[in-house]
């Protein structure tokens, strides 16, 4: 059995920033994650732009170099994996979690679909993109309903519905409105949402207003059939042609394995897991938090640039706990 100081579950900026402070401290660490290297970050948009400006993101003293004031996707995915290599991370990849325990001694027995370990503490740092929020309307499940969006090139000439008013349902919109896409947008709410990127929503706005982009706002889905679509307007239901629905809803943590886990979360709508906002550490001992994952579904709260500083506050108190 592999036997650590601290078993960090995420791979992502956070995960990466809780190894290396457990490595500078001089703790055993591992970091574990059910995908690959920084996962979420990979499955983002091809032309997707950080809000963050690059120094925003760097970890583990590692300079962040960008060719644009805002980095992409593609540029944040080669700054952490070399990261990863010039600090010699111990990084397990495309291993999930299957069971957690603890054991006589207060440490915990985690098996994976890969192997079996034993540590002192565990790191949730799972952010929370591995979840869609689903719209629970009929029709959801056909192919034609995608909640992850990567190249505007594929949905060149065809009819789309974007569901969402923030910032992935405007660059869904915008792209592929840009690819030669019929765009339509229903929104929940009266307005674009007003967290959309400050050089984005002018956009979208001035889109929508000359007609370019067709928005229904104070509407919400109501079936999805393999060639239309049936909307909730003020006006009543409306039937549209349509040929691929992107859900731009929303995604949520890994709720199963925090309750696995015994973090106990709030039963609001937030579902906020409960921990300690100066050590991390939840309602189970020696159980920390970091990074999104700590917001439940206030997925807004917490980004790579104000939670990197959770790594060093946890490896701060599980050093003085020893």
């Amino acid at each position: 059995m592999n036997n650590y100081d601290i078993f960090i579950i995420g791979a992502g900026p956070i995960g990466l920033a809780c190894g290396i402070a457990a490595k500078n401290a001089g703790l055993s660490y591992v970091i574990v994650d059910k995908g690959c290297l920084t996962n979420s970050l990979y499955n983002y948009p091809a032309n997707m732009t950080f809000f963050s400006t690059s120094e925003k993101l760097e970890i583990g003293n590692v300079p962040f170099m960008s060719l644009n004031a805002k980095p992409n996707r593609q540029e944040a995915i080669e700054y952490y994996r070399r990261v990863v290599q010039l600090h010699q991370l111990n990084i397990r990849l495309f291993e999930a979690i299957e069971t957690t325990n603890r054991v006589g001694d207060g440490s915990f027995e985690v098996q994976t679909t890969k192997k079996r370990y034993k540590t002192k503490n565990i790191i949730v740092a799972t952010g929370f993109y591995d979840i869609p929020v689903l719209m629970g309307v009929p029709g959801e499940a056909l192919p034609k309903v995608l909640h992850y969006y990567n190249d505007p090139h594929f949905y060149a000439f065809q009819k789309i519905l974007v569901v969402g008013a923030n910032n992935s349902a405007v660059d869904v919109a915008l792209e592929t409105w840009r690819k030669g896409a019929q765009v339509t947008m229903v929104v929940r709410s009266e307005e674009i949402g007003q967290r959309v990127k400050y050089w984005a929503r002018p956009d979208i706005v001035n889109r929508i207003q000359e007609g370019s982009i067709k928005a229904y706002f104070n509407t919400t889905m109501n079936s999805i059939t393999s060639n239309t679509v049936n909307i909730n307007t003020p006006e009543g239901i409306v039937e549209i042609e349509n040929d691929f629905v992107l859900a731009m809803t929303g995604y949520q943590p890994s709720f199963a394995l925090l309750e696995q886990l015994g973090i106990e979360l709030s039963n609001d709508s937030i579902r906020q897991p409960s921990y300690n906002p100066e050590t991390m550490e939840t309602n189970q001992s020696h159980i920390y938090l970091a990074g999104v994952v700590c917001g439940g579904m206030n997925t807004h709260k917490w980004f790579i640039e104000n939670s990197r500083v959770h790594a060093d506050m946890i490896v701060k108190n599980i050093s003085g706990q020893s």
